[in-house]
């Protein structure tokens, strides 16, 4: 049988995308997925140009002078050890916060960590927090952090000195940065900057403020951490000035045993809604604006290592790691010393790329300001099951957002890494597509009436 005029149109489309991706595009530029990009708005581009170079390498060398910012070390010192790193965060958030017209508060979320492994007494642990609350939808909302914990060789030296420039001062500057040049406006949804303690003994900050979260029902949409990302030059001496990885979990972390075996059925192990939300990275901030290539891995973090993303994604939330491009290991973790030739070693700001970290700091403003400007992902997407047809039907619940124009239906082959095709299907929660649900991978995204694209959501099977 032939198929239909309908699906025959949508065969040829398909097949001429195919081609040009095939004949016109390095592997770089497939893996952008050009159907779903992004451009940066005229908001969007102000913003960034904001973004200022000096004042993150401020931040590194503030943070710096604490001596030790261990999570270990003394709290009651206004100048020495983490108590006084998390007094001068707090005064910074703050500051930002007196120009937001009081959409932005700041605040200290402290608990005391009984004894655990690398915690051998009883210790409080700060989280600094910044909220941006939303101004259309705040119950959505978009986390960012850095920990501004250090550490030497010896992860129970709590009184060395252990500058902690690039881990993760660098990424604590990150969050402060973008808190400075988003206080001023008015996102649409909820934003939260996190500067946490506790990492280095255990990701112990981040999983007090996941747990909270989620206690609290919170619709937490994406989180990002950035850690380790001072730097472009790796222990080689060579550099990468203009690429930042994202570290994306493929298959939950949360997944239960019947989530499983419907995915296991089904396919979508590169469709887990962190692997969306890498997509929707590179979508938006892979672009002349930031001035940065995201490299995407597929995997939650590095060997052997891990960082504050993962107890969000233990969590259920979507979840990914930015950090550089390769990292130095004669000087990270190295005690503060100098060899017999005179070369320095440690975490110490003069290893640092400032104007790395700011391209940094834009990719991250690029990506949580289109999040929180357009609609949240759709939700409780489905593709209906009941009966044996060579066309597909897909349904949505509709979003909450006042200025939704309506939604988006992609598609790719199963082969593909990328979407390769969008089909605009108006203000609807239901449509069908003329091509078999056995054949190709499906997602819906929103569209808000600014032509603001939200990240795809991929849908489970409904019989």
């Amino acid at each position: 049988m032939r198929p239909s005029p309908k699906r025959r149109t949508v065969l040829t489309a398909t097949a001429a995308t195919a081609a040009a991706l095939t004949t016109t595009g390095t592997a770089e530029a497939a893996d952008r997925s050009p159907v779903t990009a992004q451009r940066p708005t005229r908001e969007l581009r102000a913003l960034l140009r904001e973004i200022d170079p000096a004042r993150i390498e401020a931040t590194i060398r503030r943070l710096v002078s604490f001596g030790t910012r261990h999570t270990l070390s003394v709290q009651d010192d206004p100048r020495r050890g983490i108590g006084a790193a998390r007094d001068w965060l707090l005064a910074e958030l703050k500051s930002y916060a007196a120009a937001s017209g009081g959409r932005m508060t700041a605040e200290l979320q402290s608990y005391v960590q009984e004894p655990a492994p690398r915690i051998p007494t009883p210790t409080k642990i700060t989280n600094v927090i910044a909220t941006l609350r939303g101004s259309m939808t705040p119950e959505r909302v978009y986390v960012v952090s850095g920990h501004y914990d250090s550490r030497v060789t010896d992860v129970m030296d709590a009184t060395s000195d252990a500058p902690g420039a690039d881990d993760d001062a660098s990424g604590v500057a990150v969050v402060l940065e973008l808190a400075r040049v988003m206080a001023k406006r008015r996102p649409a949804s909820t934003i939260v900057f996190a500067a946490v303690a506790g990492e280095e003994q255990g990701l112990y900050g981040s999983a007090h403020l996941a747990q909270t979260l989620k206690a609290a029902g919170t619709d937490v949409q994406g989180m990002f951490t950035n850690d380790i990302v001072g730097s472009a030059t790796a222990d080689d001496g060579t550099r990468d000035p203009y690429t930042i990885r994202l570290f994306a979990e493929g298959v939950p972390s949360s997944e239960t045993p019947e989530q499983a075996a419907i995915r296991r059925s089904v396919g979508g192990e590169n469709d887990s809604a962190t692997r969306q939300l890498a997509r929707f990275v590179r979508d938006v901030a892979d672009n002349d604006a930031t001035g940065m290539r995201i490299r995407t891995i597929y995997r939650r973090d590095r060997y052997l290592r891990g960082g504050d993303h993962i107890p969000f994604l233990e969590r259920g939330y979507p979840a990914a790691r930015f950090t550089e491009p390769a990292e130095d290991f004669a000087h990270q973790h190295q005690d503060v010393r100098v060899d017999d030739t005179g070369k320095q070693y440690g975490d110490l700001p003069e290893f640092c790329d400032f104007a790395f970290t700011a391209r940094v700091a834009r990719v991250n403003a690029a990506t949580l300001w289109t999040l929180a400007q357009a609609p949240g992902t759709p939700k409780n997407p489905r593709i209906i099951t009941s009966n044996l047809t060579n066309s597909t039907s897909l349904t949505w619940a509709r979003g909450p957002e006042p200025d939704l124009a309506g939604y988006e239906v992609v598609w790719r082959e199963t082969t593909a890494p990328e979407w390769t095709h969008v089909v605009p299907v108006g203000e609807v929660t239901a449509h069908e597509v003329d091509l078999s649900k056995d054949n190709v991978f499906f997602g819906v995204r929103a569209v808000s009436r600014a032509g603001l694209r939200s990240p795809v959501a991929f849908p489970a099977p409904q019989s």
